[in-house]
């Protein structure tokens, strides 16, 4: 990197917005705050939002020194949450990490670089799965989107993208602050996902009129507890996807909601799938199993997207753009 460079990054104001919403993520929490202050370069504050929890909210107040810590003042979500951290932010550039991830050391650098060139909205870092077990033999990488890592196929260099995941991202807070940043009735509630960082990303490059970068050096640890290595939670995670983007596209539109989609589904997966088969073939039966796990998957996220554009089909127009989001899913009833 050279020297103007380096001096360019360090001269930029950035707070770093942290969501968190259960005590049971309070070590996790801590790592994630850790990691933020161990960054090559500084930043400016780290902000921790408290999703609507008063005993998270005064223990994170009494045992987090140096960082700043307020309530979610708006609806209970992910969404309400990093925008009431950012409200309450003073950097020219808003950094968001999940409490549940653990960036590296060059997280903040790797990303910051990429704003020297103005038409450049936002960028996202590379996402590894840390599974609190062992990956589970069945599980495709392919899948590691539904437990929020990246997967094969993501450019594995730096390149433009049409969305970067909220759990790791930067974005000039002018831009944020021009598109309304995210949706409050749009977003992520407890451990059920919806692509409110996707929304966010259309809304801010069309905006704007720029682009965003996905770095993968700017990555991040990503924490996997065992009830998410579970086919039930997998088979809920896809059906939930699958209804996500059937309200994404009554927000903005069928092809710029799915196009990335369309090129997963026509590329990357028919690529696993006949890897797999063909391990199956040399008596792997783990690749069997993969298999059949990828076109389950595949079949659900349809399946989701069919159901959920029904069912916003038949809500009055005023209704639909208020409430396009997936349900609470029982995934005991998908299995």
């Amino acid at each position: 990197m050279i020297v103007n460079e380096v001096k360019f990054i360090r001269s930029l104001r950035v707070s770093v917005v942290i969501a968190a919403f259960s005590m049971k993520r309070w070590d996790d929490l801590r790592e994630a705050v850790a990691s933020v202050q161990a960054q090559t370069v500084p930043v400016l504050e780290t902000i921790v939002v408290i999703d609507h929890h008063p005993g998270l909210l005064e223990r994170a107040r009494r045992e987090l020194p140096g960082v700043s810590v307020v309530a979610n003042d708006g609806d209970q979500g992910a969404s309400a949450a990093r925008n009431t951290g950012v409200a309450a932010s003073h950097g020219e550039l808003v950094a968001f990490l999940d409490d549940d991830a653990v960036a590296s050391p060059r997280w903040l650098e790797a990303l910051l670089s990429h704003f020297t060139d103005s038409s450049v909205v936002g960028v996202g870092g590379r996402l590894n799965p840390l599974w609190a077990t062992s990956r589970p033999r069945w599980f495709p990488p392919e899948f590691d989107w539904t437990v929020g890592a990246s997967y094969p196929g993501m450019p594995e260099s730096a390149e433009p993208v049409r969305n970067v995941w909220s759990n790791n991202m930067a974005i000039r807070r002018q831009v944020f602050d021009m598109v309304g940043g995210f949706r409050d009735n749009f977003g992520k509630v407890g451990a059920r996902s919806r692509p409110e960082d996707t929304d966010l990303c259309l809304r801010a490059a069309e905006g704007h009129g720029g682009t965003w970068i996905y770095e993968p050096e700017g990555a991040a640890d990503h924490r996997i507890p065992a009830d998410r290595a579970t086919l039930r939670y997998f088979a809920c995670r896809c059906f939930n996807e699958g209804w996500g983007k059937a309200a994404l596209a009554t927000l903005n539109g069928m092809g710029k909601s799915i196009s990335t989609e369309r090129w997963y589904t026509r590329h990357v997966l028919p690529a696993a799938l006949a890897r797999n088969l063909r391990a199956a073939s040399r008596g792997d039966t783990s690749g069997g199993l993969r298999g059949f796990i990828i076109i389950a998957g595949f079949s659900l996220v349809v399946i989701g997207f069919l159901v959920g554009h029904a069912a916003l089909l038949i809500q009055p127009a005023n209704v639909r753009r208020r409430h396009s989001a997936a349900p609470a899913v029982n995934s005991e009833e998908l299995i």
